[in-house]
């Protein structure tokens, strides 16, 4: 269960491009979109994801409150990334949950009134691999039994965008798209995000990405739709999100994290804002609590580059699943999960993932140089030497 993706272009040009450009997005044409409804929407979620989801049932922080208008909400509830695992505490599915806003939280199409209410009901959509969608909506209706939950397949309704790139730091302490402030409000008014909004019930907004800042940020829009912010020049391939992602050393989805075989805390999902250490039980929290707090991640996933001899960018000669070797002292120390072109990412041993004699076995002239991401926490190297720093 890995990714293999062809060289395109050059991998090279096309990866110093992406630090220098502007705003770009994505169409995630790998991801799809499930909703959840009902009553026992956030009881049901509660019980099966990694996060704490009781959050999307609290009052809204009032420092997340923009102006109401008649197509965005006067509250806004941030985005959360979760996981859903095996029994035993492996990797299964990830996702990205969205809770939709309520009626009367925002201005009626008129814009002199709240809409109706919803009666407390909570709906949540949820951004998922759409390789293993149909895998996920049989997985969770066999967990739904008597809860009062809807569980739907709306991937021909909505789509998953990403924007992101060296303007996108996502620094700014707001949970919206900093440049979305005017939206819907006097001479700012965005027709395309109007036009989206007045298209569904849900509206349009783009979030901060919930894992990280240097990721920028991601939304659900209706289908058929560009979302607003988006310059028809700035759209480019999906494949370019996947190499900002490879320098940063962050996997997404049942392909790049192997479903049913991966640690969550090799995978960084702590890091990343997946687990809830303070929740309750969920399916799999056992082993999750207790390799927690022994406090001993010996594998990380980490990202990487393929080196010749002369310490030149090696293209498309990798694949995932190579193993990787120190030849100093002839040990595995991991294996590469994900390739493309020159960069690529490994869950490798920390005690020598970054030494210089590492190299692909079998290819011992392709030589690995393992990459200390800038956003790792200190505490996951208080005992590490020799890191290079991205």
């Amino acid at each position: 269960m890995h990714r293999f993706m062809s060289s395109f272009l050059s991998h090279h040009r096309c990866l110093h491009s992406l630090q220098n450009a502007g705003p770009l997005c994505s169409h995630l044409k790998s991801r799809s979109v499930i909703r959840f409804s009902g009553p026992d929407t956030i009881k049901f979620l509660q019980g099966l994801l990694s996060n704490d989801v009781r959050r999307f049932g609290e009052p809204p922080r009032e420092e997340n409150s923009p102006i109401p208008t008649p197509n965005v909400a006067s509250v806004v509830v941030p985005p959360m990334y979760a996981a859903l695992l095996t029994p035993q505490g492996r990797f299964l599915y990830d996702l990205f949950l969205y809770r939709s806003p309520r009626p009367e939280e925002k201005l009626d199409r008129t814009g002199s009134g709240p809409g109706n209410g919803s009666g407390g009901s909570v709906e949540i959509l949820a951004d998922v691999d759409n390789s293993i969608s149909d895998e996920l909506l049989a997985t969770l209706k066999k967990y739904r039994l008597r809860s009062k939950v809807d569980i739907d397949d709306v991937a021909e309704d909505f789509s998953c965008w990403q924007r992101y790139g060296r303007d996108l730091s996502g620094k700014t302490p707001t949970v919206e798209e900093p440049e979305a402030d005017s939206v819907g409000w006097g001479g700012g008014v965005d027709r395309a995000g109007m036009s989206a909004s007045h298209s569904s019930d849900v509206g349009w907004q783009w979030f901060k990405d919930p894992r990280l800042g240097c990721l920028g940020f991601r939304g659900i829009f209706p289908s058929g739709t560009m979302p607003p912010l988006v310059e028809s020049d700035k759209e480019t391939d999906e494949e370019n999100y996947l190499m900002w992602r490879l320098e940063k050393g962050i996997a997404e989805g049942s392909t790049e994290i192997p479903k049913g075989e991966a640690i969550p805390l090799e995978y960084n999902l702590a890091g990343l804002n997946a687990i809830s250490f303070d929740k309750g039980c969920y399916v799999g929290q056992e082993l999750i609590a207790r390799t927690h707090h022994r406090g001993v991640i010996r594998k990380r996933l980490l990202p990487l580059k393929f080196l010749d001899n002369n310490g030149k960018e090696v293209e498309g000669k990798v694949t995932p699943g190579s193993e990787v070797i120190d030849t100093a002292s002839g040990k595995k120390l991991g294996s590469v999960t994900t390739a493309l072109g020159f960069r690529g990412m490994g869950v490798l041993r920390l005690d020598d993932a970054f030494k210089d004699t590492l190299t692909i076995q079998g290819q011992e002239d392709i030589k690995v140089m393992a990459i200390r991401p800038d956003w790792w926490p200190a505490e996951w190297f208080q005992d590490r030497q020799h890191t290079a720093v991205a």
